[in-house]
């Protein structure tokens, strides 16, 4: 039986990802939430759910103990969530991690929609840039994703780029990057110790289509 841990549960990609796992009989996920009211799903047969915070480092370690997998689908303070993360997950003997990223935390994109997207969110992609340097620096099995500009479109449809690459297109939806972890959680040697830019293929432009 393979368990994973699903941190900041409630966020929309984890929802996706929850659903598309909910009838795998070989696979239990706890979800784990700061208030389980806002759940916004009905509770999977192979899921329980546990209310915590990541930066309570105690509730955490209680949370990873015997899992196999954690998918942490976070935001708000990044840098010591992810410190908190890699230090329970030392304590629990857990190698394997999916980490929510953000595009352009390495200026690896370019022409006027990097111009764009700098000027939109790179006063804000400081932690997520250290949250990155943290897993990659650390011993554990992890897998960055660092996503386009997020859509709702019900579609699966994504490419990736590697960490030295140029990024390309602009938006790629979350069902898409959902499919993507749960990808990942299926065969976990897949995008082993990878960082992995994720957006939808053909959608360069100047900014995303709905901005």
């Amino acid at each position: 039986m393979k368990k994973v841990l699903i941190l900041g549960a409630t966020g929309q990609i984890a929802i996706w990802a929850i659903q598309m796992l909910a009838n795998e009989p070989e696979l239990t996920q706890t979800l784990f939430v700061r208030d389980t009211k806002k759940l916004p799903i009905s509770l999977p047969t192979n899921a329980t759910i546990i209310q915590g915070d990541v930066l309570n480092l105690e509730q955490l370690k209680q949370a990873v103990q015997g899992q196999d997998i954690v998918y942490a689908n976070l935001a708000g303070e990044l840098e010591a969530q992810t410190q908190n993360i890699i230090v329970a997950m030392h304590a629990a003997g857990v190698q394997r991690i999916i980490l929510i990223n953000s595009l352009g935390i390495y200026d690896e994109v370019k022409g006027k929609f990097g111009e764009w997207n700098h000027q939109e969110i790179g006063t804000y992609l400081g932690p997520y840039r250290k949250a990155a340097d943290l897993l990659e620096a650390s011993d554990l099995d992890y897998s960055i994703l660092r996503a386009a500009w997020l859509m709702d479109e019900d579609e699966i449809d994504y490419e990736t780029t590697d960490r030295d690459k140029d990024f390309k297109g602009t938006v790629v939806s979350r069902k898409s990057v959902a499919a993507l972890v749960v990808k990942i959680i299926q065969t976990p040697s897949f995008a082993s110790r990878d960082n992995l830019g994720v957006n939808k293929p053909n959608t360069d432009a100047n900014r995303p289509y709905f901005m």
